[in-house]
């Protein structure tokens, strides 16, 4: 590991038992409910179901799945994985300390919810990674001290609107603020060690990002609730979106891409095409532009990320074609 302040010992939220919670549509009403583990399984009771809090047992498979979170604010790292900085700076740390944008909690989307590509915007682009969920009021602490504040982790896609890219570059809000844009789940997740789990981003099926999360990691979690926490008190449900590797490129309407992260679970979502915006024709507003700075973005650094992946990126585009 090669972020700052290592850890000393493993604090709590990374021992096990796993626990994981999930908030589904059931009937209609939405309920809270806990991951059956193989440990706890017997009969009427599988692995794998869902324990709702009322008692009953049921299989979430088709279930519609609610954000497992209701957060006050929601805090992305710019950069914060090594192949990331290589692709995107040529050199393993974007800089010296991390940096950050807000997406509002209106861009929230659960697991197995569609992900609106307006009709006015050429680029949307895929960004899987790991969310860090706050379980209390949490300012002025150490990085030591923060691993007390985490509730747990969940995978979530920072999905980006890239072609305004070139007017809101400073705050992200339209890149990565519109409703549907951050995915997440399918459910809160402790007692699993974030550092030793593998991320992966599948186009179609076919793995287009890939990356240990423990040897890409630039600064953990602890470092950056630390850091955020100097000045803003993060709440219950708060969360921190802790960066991509490389090799984020946009997808196109009916693709479905998933975050799978070993260990916590498989977030899977649905492209869909939508109208432009009604107001788009009248000219307000800054328009989506496919300017030099929009396409250097959305299509990254070939030159600079594995082969592999970018021939599953081509191959995953085929498949669609083929039905």
């Amino acid at each position: 590991m090669n972020f700052e302040f290592p850890l000393r010992e493993l604090p709590a939220v990374l021992k096990g038992p796993r626990i994981e919670r999930r908030r589904v549509l059931v009937g209609g009403s939405a309920f809270w409910g806990t991951i059956i583990e193989a440990a706890q399984a017997g009969p009427g009771a599988p692995a794998g179901h869902l324990r709702l809090d009322d008692g009953r047992i049921i299989d979430p498979s088709d279930l519609p799945h609610l954000p497992p979170v209701e957060p006050t604010k929601i805090i992305a790292a710019h950069i914060s994985f090594s192949s990331r900085s290589m692709e995107t700076r040529n050199q393993p740390r974007p800089s010296p300390t991390p940096t950050y944008f807000t997406k509002p909690p209106s861009s929230l989307n659960g697991h197995l919810g569609q992900i609106l590509k307006p009709a006015d915007c050429l680029y949307l682009n895929y960004e899987s990674e790991y969310a860090v969920v706050i379980g209390k009021p949490c300012r002025n602490v150490l990085p030591d001290e923060a691993w007390d504040y985490i509730e747990g982790f969940c995978p979530a896609l920072d999905m980006g609107l890239q072609n305004f890219r070139d007017t809101d570059q400073g705050s992200m809000l339209r890149v990565k603020g519109a409703d549907t844009l951050l995915p997440i789940g399918p459910g809160i997740v402790r007692g699993v060690n974030i550092f030793e789990q593998t991320l992966r981003t599948y186009r179609n099926g076919l793995v287009v990002q890939e990356a240990h999360i423990g040897d890409e990691t630039i600064w953990g979690p602890h470092y950056v609730i630390a850091d955020i926490a100097r000045h803003i008190t993060l709440m219950p449900g708060d969360l921190l979106l802790m960066g991509t590797p490389c090799h984020s490129r946009s997808i196109d309407p009916g693709d479905r891409i998933e975050c799978e992260i070993t260990g916590l679970g498989r977030l899977s979502n649905e492209v869909v095409a939508i109208a432009a915006p009604r107001a788009a024709a009248l000219g307000v507003g800054h328009q989506p532009n496919d300017s030099d700075e929009v396409r250097r973005v959305a299509f990254g650094f070939d030159g600079r990320v594995p082969a592999r992946f970018k021939d599953n990126y081509r191959q995953a585009a085929e498949l669609k074609k083929q039905g």
